[in-house]
C-alpha cells in the first residue's frame, strides 16, 4: 500500500511558505528593499526612486544606502512610490507581533509622512500619516496600526505604499527613507466614553435634527458613505444611542431625500456632540448642491471648519453657520452633505451624539463660582486681567480676525471674560 502521508506534509508546508513578511526593509543590497521593484504615482513626470549611499552617518542611522525619492512640485501631495504585489514584500497581516511600523527619514521641510498597507485585489485601509519634527538629519517616525488589526483590508497584506511628502509644495523636496520595521507595540485599551453626550434643552420647534433622542429627526440617507474612509459603528453610551467612526481619516454623511434648507424656519446654528480620545484637530464640512444634484449646472458651494478637541470629554460644538458663510459658503438651501475628518488621519476615534440645526444657541453651563483671587505680592506681577492688580494697557481682547464671540460678563461680581462659539481667538499687547 503506497503511503500518502509525506505528500500532504509537503503540501501544508507550501501553503504556509507563501505566508511570510519580508522585513524589515533596510534597502542593504543584501537586505530587503534595494532589489525590489517601486513604482512612483501622481509625481508629474515621475522620476525613478533611486537607492543611494547614507547622506548622513553622523546620527541615528548609519547604515550604507538609503531611499531616495523626489517628491516634485508640480506631483500631487499624495505622490509616493509602491513596492510590486506579492513578490516583493511578501504575504502577511497585521497582527498585535507588527503592527508598530517605524522607519527612519532625512527631509529638509516638516511635512506627513504616510505609510499604506494593500492586499492582493488592491483593497486598503486608509493611510495613516505622522509628520516628522526634525530636519536635515534622520529622524526615526512611529506609525501605530494597531487600529487596523482584525480590518479585512490589513489581512493578507502583500504590498506596501510610502507618501514621502504628503503636503502642497511649492519646490521639489527630497526626501530619503530608510530602516522600516514592524514590531510589537504595548498593549493599549482605547478610552471611550463613560457618560454619554449631555441631552439638549432646546425646543423642537426650534431644531432641525440628524441625530438626537429628545427630537425627531429628518431622513439621513447614510452616515457612512461608499467613499468615505472610517469604520462605523452604531453604540450604546449609558443606553443612549451613539455613532461612532474608528480609523477616521475622513466620513461623508448624505441628505438628499430630502435636502435640509436652514433658512425655511431660518437656523442659525449648527451642533454636534463629539468625544474623542485621540482626535488632534477635528473638522466639519457643509456641502450644498444648489439644487441641481452633486456638481450640477449649478455647481455646489461647502465651507469647512477646524477644532482643537478637548480629549476624553463631551465637546459641545454650537457653530453659527455664519461661519460657515464667512469661511466661503454661498448658499444653504439644498443641504446634501455633511463631511468629517480628523487628524491623525486614518487613526482617529470619534463617538458623536446630538447632531442637528438650530435657530438658538443651545445653552452652556456657567460658572457658578468666580474664579479664586491671586494672592502673588503685586510687584511680582505683571497682569493683562485681574482684579487685584494694576493691568497693562491690553489692545483688544478678541481681534478681527478672531473666530469666536466675545462678552464681558460677572461671575459673583467678578469681571470675566467668554468666549463662544470659540474656534480660535487673538488678545493683542502692541502699546506698549
Amino acid at each position: 500500500m503506497r503511503k500518502t502521508i509525506t505528500l500532504i506534509f509537503m503540501g501544508l508546508l507550501s501553503i504556509g511558505s507563501l505566508y511570510a513578511q519580508n522585513a524589515p526593509i533596510d534597502f542593504e543590497p543584501e537586505g530587503n528593499g534595494a532589489e525590489w521593484t517601486w513604482t512612483v504615482f501622481e509625481n508629474d513626470i515621475n522620476p525613478a526612486v533611486e537607492i543611494v549611499a547614507n547622506l548622513d552617518q553622523s546620527g541615528i542611522n548609519t547604515s550604507s544606502t538609503v531611499m531616495k525619492f523626489t517628491a516634485l512640485q508640480e506631483g500631487e501631495p499624495y505622490a509616493g512610490t509602491e513596492s510590486e504585489h506579492g513578490s516583493d514584500i511578501g504575504t502577511f497581516s497585521i497582527t498585535e507581533s507588527n503592527s508598530v511600523i517605524k522607519l527612519m527619514v532625512w527631509k529638509s521641510t516638516i511635512s506627513d509622512i504616510g505609510i499604506k498597507l494593500v492586499t492582493p485585489s488592491s483593497a486598503a485601509d486608509p493611510e495613516i500619516k505622522v509628520a516628522n519634527t526634525l530636519i536635515n538629519q534622520w529622524e526615526e517616525i512611529t506609525i501605530d496600526y494597531s487600529s487596523r488589526i482584525g480590518s479585512p483590508n490589513a489581512t493578507g497584506v502583500d504590498q506596501i505604499v510610502i507618501f514621502p511628502d504628503f503636503t502642497e509644495r511649492d519646490q521639489d523636496n527630497i526626501i530619503y527613507i530608510d530602516n522600516i520595521t514592524f514590531s510589537e507595540g504595548e498593549e493599549t485599551t482605547e478610552e471611550e466614553p463613560m457618560t454619554a453626550a449631555p441631552t439638549p434643552t432646546l425646543a423642537p420647534e426650534d431644531v432641525v435634527s440628524l441625530f438626537s433622542d429628545p427630537y425627531t429627526d429628518v431622513n439621513v440617507d447614510t452616515w457612512n458613505t461608499g467613499w468615505s474612509a472610517a469604520n462605523y459603528e452604531e453604540v450604546l453610551i449609558e443606553s443612549n444611542p451613539t455613532k461612532k467612526y474608528s480609523i477616521l481619516n475622513f466620513n461623508g454623511i448624505e441628505i438628499t431625500n430630502p435636502s435640509i434648507d436652514v433658512t425655511t424656519p431660518q437656523m442659525n446654528n449648527f451642533h454636534m456632540d463629539i468625544w474623542t480620545p485621540n482626535s488632534t484637530e477635528f473638522r466639519v464640512k457643509l456641502v450644498d448642491f444648489k439644487g441641481d444634484g452633486y456638481q450640477g449646472t449649478n455647481g455646489d458651494t461647502e465651507a469647512e471648519l477646524s477644532f482643537v478637541l478637548t480629549p476624553n470629554a463631551w465637546n459641545s460644538l454650537d457653530i453659527p453657520l455664519s461661519d460657515f458663510m464667512n469661511a466661503g459658503m454661498t448658499a444653504m438651501t439644498d443641504i446634501n452633505q455633511l463631511v468629517i475628518s480628523s487628524d491623525p488621519a486614518g487613526a482617529s476615534t470619534v463617538y458623536m451624539d446630538n447632531v442637528y440645526f438650530s435657530s438658538e444657541s443651545t445653552p452652556q453651563d456657567e460658572p457658578m463660582t468666580a474664579a479664586p483671587t491671586p494672592t502673588l505680592a503685586p510687584e511680582n506681577v505683571i497682569s493683562l486681567f485681574s482684579d487685584p492688580y494694576t493691568d497693562v494697557n491690553v489692545d483688544t481682547w478678541n481681534t478681527d480676525w478672531s473666530a469666536a464671540n466675545y462678552e464681558e460678563v460677572l461671575i459673583e461680581g467678578n469681571p470675566t471674560k467668554k468666549y463662544t462659539a470659540l474656534n480660535f481667538n487673538g488678545t493683542e499687547t502692541t502699546s506698549p
